[in-house]
Protein backbone atom coordinates (compact mmCIF):
# COMPACT_ATOMS: atom_id res chain seq x y z
CA UNK A 1 0.00 0.00 0.00
CA UNK A 2 3.30 2.44 0.11
CA UNK A 3 2.75 3.22 -3.29
CA UNK A 4 -0.39 4.55 -3.54
CA UNK A 5 0.22 6.72 -0.98
CA UNK A 6 3.57 8.24 -2.46
CA UNK A 7 1.41 8.34 -5.96
CA UNK A 8 -0.93 10.16 -4.26
CA UNK A 9 1.37 12.50 -2.32
CA UNK A 10 3.20 12.97 -5.76
CA UNK A 11 0.32 13.95 -7.13
CA UNK A 12 -0.14 16.65 -4.80
CA UNK A 13 3.33 17.70 -4.82
CA UNK A 14 2.38 18.05 -8.51
CA UNK A 15 -0.74 20.07 -8.05
CA UNK A 16 0.95 22.88 -6.13
CA UNK A 17 3.85 23.18 -8.33
CA UNK A 18 1.76 23.36 -11.36
CA UNK A 19 -0.65 25.79 -9.54
CA UNK A 20 0.99 28.96 -9.69
CA UNK A 21 2.15 28.81 -13.74
CA UNK A 22 -1.53 27.94 -14.15
CA UNK A 23 -2.64 30.80 -12.63
CA UNK A 24 -0.12 33.44 -12.88
CA UNK A 25 -1.38 35.08 -16.45
CA UNK A 26 -5.21 35.27 -15.62
CA UNK A 27 -7.35 35.75 -18.83
CA UNK A 28 -9.61 38.08 -18.96
CA UNK A 29 -13.31 36.88 -20.20
CA UNK A 30 -13.20 37.48 -24.58
CA UNK A 31 -9.57 37.18 -24.61
CA UNK A 32 -9.46 33.75 -25.16
CA UNK A 33 -9.94 30.59 -28.06
CA UNK A 34 -10.57 27.69 -25.15
CA UNK A 35 -13.86 26.27 -26.46
CA UNK A 36 -14.65 24.79 -23.61
CA UNK A 37 -11.71 23.03 -22.79
CA UNK A 38 -10.05 24.07 -19.95
CA UNK A 39 -13.82 22.88 -18.15
CA UNK A 40 -13.32 19.54 -19.45
CA UNK A 41 -9.41 19.36 -17.62
CA UNK A 42 -11.26 20.27 -14.37
CA UNK A 43 -13.82 17.58 -14.53
CA UNK A 44 -11.07 15.23 -15.23
CA UNK A 45 -9.65 17.10 -12.25
CA UNK A 46 -13.07 16.17 -10.41
CA UNK A 47 -13.70 12.77 -11.65
CA UNK A 48 -9.56 11.28 -10.82
CA UNK A 49 -10.24 11.29 -6.91
CA UNK A 50 -13.02 8.99 -7.18
CA UNK A 51 -10.84 6.05 -8.91
CA UNK A 52 -8.16 6.85 -6.59
CA UNK A 53 -10.62 5.96 -3.41
CA UNK A 54 -12.05 3.16 -5.00
CA UNK A 55 -8.10 2.20 -5.62
CA UNK A 56 -7.54 2.47 -2.14
CA UNK A 57 -10.35 0.71 -0.66
CA UNK A 58 -9.47 -2.32 -3.26
CA UNK A 59 -12.56 -2.25 -5.20
CA UNK A 60 -11.28 -3.54 -8.63
CA UNK A 61 -8.19 -4.24 -7.58
CA UNK A 62 -5.83 -5.65 -10.80
CA UNK A 63 -4.51 -9.18 -9.04
CA UNK A 64 -2.09 -10.10 -11.22
CA UNK A 65 2.14 -8.53 -10.61
CA UNK A 66 0.59 -6.18 -8.55
CA UNK A 67 4.05 -4.83 -7.48
CA UNK A 68 5.39 -4.80 -10.52
CA UNK A 69 2.44 -2.48 -12.29
CA UNK A 70 2.47 -0.24 -9.32
CA UNK A 71 6.31 -0.03 -9.53
CA UNK A 72 5.98 0.95 -13.09
CA UNK A 73 3.14 3.73 -12.61
CA UNK A 74 5.12 5.27 -10.07
CA UNK A 75 8.15 5.35 -12.65
CA UNK A 76 5.33 6.60 -15.23
CA UNK A 77 3.59 9.27 -12.88
CA UNK A 78 7.42 11.12 -12.42
CA UNK A 79 8.61 10.68 -15.91
CA UNK A 80 5.40 12.50 -16.96
CA UNK A 81 5.42 14.93 -14.52
CA UNK A 82 9.22 15.98 -15.56
CA UNK A 83 8.19 16.23 -19.32
CA UNK A 84 5.33 18.22 -18.28
CA UNK A 85 7.48 20.79 -16.41
CA UNK A 86 10.07 20.94 -19.20
CA UNK A 87 7.31 21.74 -21.54
CA UNK A 88 5.91 24.28 -19.41
CA UNK A 89 9.45 25.64 -18.69
CA UNK A 90 10.06 25.97 -22.45
CA UNK A 91 6.86 27.83 -23.25
CA UNK A 92 7.55 30.43 -20.29
CA UNK A 93 4.80 32.78 -20.36
CA UNK A 94 2.59 31.31 -23.13
CA UNK A 95 1.49 28.81 -21.04
CA UNK A 96 -1.62 29.30 -19.46
CA UNK A 97 -4.74 27.66 -18.15
CA UNK A 98 -6.77 28.26 -21.23
CA UNK A 99 -5.96 28.62 -25.24
CA UNK A 100 -5.20 32.28 -25.73
CA UNK A 101 -3.07 33.64 -27.96
CA UNK A 102 -1.05 37.06 -26.72
CA UNK A 103 0.19 40.18 -28.71
CA UNK A 104 3.41 39.58 -28.81
CA UNK A 105 2.97 35.70 -29.37
CA UNK A 106 5.10 33.44 -31.14
CA UNK A 107 5.20 29.84 -32.41
CA UNK A 108 7.81 27.94 -29.63
CA UNK A 109 9.79 25.44 -31.87
CA UNK A 110 13.06 24.81 -29.53
CA UNK A 111 13.38 22.53 -26.50
CA UNK A 112 11.00 19.63 -26.25
CA UNK A 113 8.67 21.68 -28.94
CA UNK A 114 11.61 20.61 -31.71
CA UNK A 115 10.23 17.00 -31.69
CA UNK A 116 6.01 17.12 -30.36
CA UNK A 117 3.59 20.04 -30.78
CA UNK A 118 1.74 19.26 -27.35
CA UNK A 119 4.43 17.84 -25.02
CA UNK A 120 2.57 19.34 -22.04
CA UNK A 121 -0.08 16.74 -22.27
CA UNK A 122 2.30 13.99 -23.29
CA UNK A 123 3.61 14.64 -19.76
CA UNK A 124 0.18 14.81 -18.62
CA UNK A 125 -0.54 11.77 -19.65
CA UNK A 126 1.92 9.88 -18.97
CA UNK A 127 1.94 10.83 -15.39
CA UNK A 128 -1.99 10.41 -15.39
CA UNK A 129 -1.52 6.77 -16.67
CA UNK A 130 1.34 6.16 -13.73
CA UNK A 131 -1.05 7.40 -11.38
CA UNK A 132 -3.78 4.62 -12.46
CA UNK A 133 -1.25 2.06 -12.52
CA UNK A 134 0.48 2.75 -9.25
CA UNK A 135 -2.95 1.95 -7.45
CA UNK A 136 -2.60 -1.62 -9.80
CA UNK A 137 -6.63 -1.09 -9.69
CA UNK A 138 -9.16 -1.12 -13.10
CA UNK A 139 -10.75 1.91 -11.98
CA UNK A 140 -8.19 3.96 -10.44
CA UNK A 141 -6.38 3.65 -14.18
CA UNK A 142 -9.87 4.30 -15.70
CA UNK A 143 -10.92 7.59 -13.74
CA UNK A 144 -6.87 8.84 -14.05
CA UNK A 145 -6.90 8.09 -17.83
CA UNK A 146 -9.89 8.32 -19.71
CA UNK A 147 -11.41 11.87 -18.57
CA UNK A 148 -7.62 13.09 -19.29
CA UNK A 149 -7.24 11.84 -22.87
CA UNK A 150 -11.05 13.01 -23.92
CA UNK A 151 -9.86 16.45 -22.20
CA UNK A 152 -6.42 16.63 -24.14
CA UNK A 153 -7.64 15.57 -27.19
CA UNK A 154 -10.32 17.85 -27.37
CA UNK A 155 -7.94 20.30 -26.36
CA UNK A 156 -5.29 19.54 -29.05
CA UNK A 157 -8.10 20.23 -31.47
CA UNK A 158 -8.65 23.61 -30.50
CA UNK A 159 -5.07 24.31 -30.12
CA UNK A 160 -4.24 23.42 -33.20
CA UNK A 161 -6.93 25.44 -34.97
CA UNK A 162 -6.32 28.48 -32.90
CA UNK A 163 -2.40 27.94 -33.71
CA UNK A 164 -3.35 27.66 -37.39
CA UNK A 165 -5.40 30.93 -37.98
CA UNK A 166 -2.98 32.55 -35.86
CA UNK A 167 0.32 31.83 -37.62
CA UNK A 168 -1.03 30.28 -40.77
CA UNK A 169 1.70 28.65 -43.18
CA UNK A 170 4.63 28.53 -40.36
CA UNK A 171 2.42 26.75 -38.05
CA UNK A 172 1.38 24.49 -40.91
CA UNK A 173 4.93 24.01 -41.70
CA UNK A 174 5.81 22.63 -37.92
CA UNK A 175 2.87 20.88 -37.70
CA UNK A 176 3.89 18.71 -40.49
CA UNK A 177 7.50 18.60 -39.10
CA UNK A 178 6.28 17.25 -35.68
CA UNK A 179 3.82 14.67 -34.05
CA UNK A 180 1.03 15.88 -31.49
CA UNK A 181 2.21 13.60 -28.47
CA UNK A 182 4.88 10.41 -29.20
CA UNK A 183 7.99 11.25 -31.09
CA UNK A 184 8.08 9.83 -35.18
CA UNK A 185 4.62 7.91 -33.84
CA UNK A 186 1.84 10.49 -33.31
Amino acid sequence: MAIPIIAIIIRLLWLSLEYPFVRRHRIVAGQHHDRGSAKLWDIANLLEPVGLVLGLIGIGKIESAIDLIRAIGLALLVTGIVIRFSAIQTLGKYFTSTVVIRNDHRLVRNGIYKYLRHPAYTGALLAHLGLGLSFSNWFSLAFSTIPYLAAAFYRMHVEDQVLREAFGDEYLSYAASTKRLIPKVY
